[in-house]
């Protein structure tokens, strides 16, 4: 009975490392934990940077969305209040510098016209057939809800303190998109990226199909931030998790009123229990 138990407690043991050490382990490739940033919406009071929403959205425009799609972002939702906050009249410029699809017209054609500040941001490729076409076969990912889809475990026990008010974690997949968009090097001795691939510190397995997208430099900045590939990682991140999550504030002003509710209320319900009970005899 008790070699059975050491037994069980033995093979218990191995698949637990197995589970632990995973397939990019077997391979002597172990990718790194995100960075943990200090973001301007995290926390419990938490909001969203405007100044840095609008240069995220800068460097989405002229780096990422030669790539990567943003369909469920309108373009009047860049004026709303939250987000990069854009005037109705640069909104509207900018809608009317993309081309949409739109008809059919009387003679039952479609054709393209420009865009108006109620349409949605219109994808780089006609359809998934022709991004892989374009990108070696590869499918870049739309980033609508990008940032709130990605994701890492902390582990045991930093985890635990995720579901303490005030405490909470909840930056994984900003952490990770950013981490990741800076995280191309040079492989390790010793290891070989297949033609098409790079090496990302930060990718499952290491690889990844997507070249390096960032370069100090790309992009200018009229505020006077820095112009470096650390700076536009943590600025497109910020927008695109304002794009995955644009009722941030609105949603975190509301906890706040109803916990101000709910502890108010609490003492109201002990003063009155206080007033109602101090004369009666126990």
């Amino acid at each position: 009975m008790r070699r059975s138990i050491l037994s069980f407690l033995s093979g218990a043991a191995l698949i637990v490392a197995a589970l632990a050490v995973g397939p990019a382990a077997a391979e002597g490739h172990h990718e790194k934990k995100p960075e943990v940033h200090a973001w301007s919406f995290a926390g419990f009071f938490g909001s969203y940077d405007k100044s840095q929403l609008r240069r995220g959205f800068k460097v989405y425009k002229e780096v990422c969305s030669t790539c990567h799609s943003i369909k469920m972002l309108a373009f009047r939702n860049l004026a709303q209040p939250g987000g990069p906050q854009f005037s109705e009249k640069e909104v509207a410029d900018l809608a009317a510098s993309y081309k949409v699809k739109d008809g059919p017209n009387e003679s039952g054609e479609y054709y393209d016209r420009p865009a108006r500040p109620s349409d949605r941001f219109p994808p780089p490729f006609a359809n998934e057939q022709a991004a892989r076409a374009a990108m070696s076969g590869a499918y870049p990912p739309d980033m609508s809800v990008l940032v709130k889809a990605r994701g890492y475990g902390r582990g045991f026990p930093t985890f635990l303190l995720d579901a303490l008010p005030g405490l909470s974690y909840q930056e994984h997949g900003a952490d990770y998109v950013a981490s990741l968009l800076k995280g191309y090097t040079e492989p390790p001795h010793g290891v070989t990226v297949p033609d098409g691939q790079f090496y990302n510190a930060y990718m499952s397995g290491n690889r990844i199909g997507m070249p390096p997208p960032l370069s100090d430099g790309a992009v200018t900045y009229d505020d006077g931030a820095p112009q470096t590939v650390d700076q536009y990682s943590k600025d497109v991140t910020a927008f695109l998790m304002w794009v995955a999550e644009p009722h941030l504030e609105a949603r975190k002003h509301i906890g706040q009123g109803v916990l101000a509710f709910l502890i108010v209320f609490a003492l109201l319900l002990y003063f009155t229990k206080r007033k109602i009970w101090s004369n009666v005899a126990h």
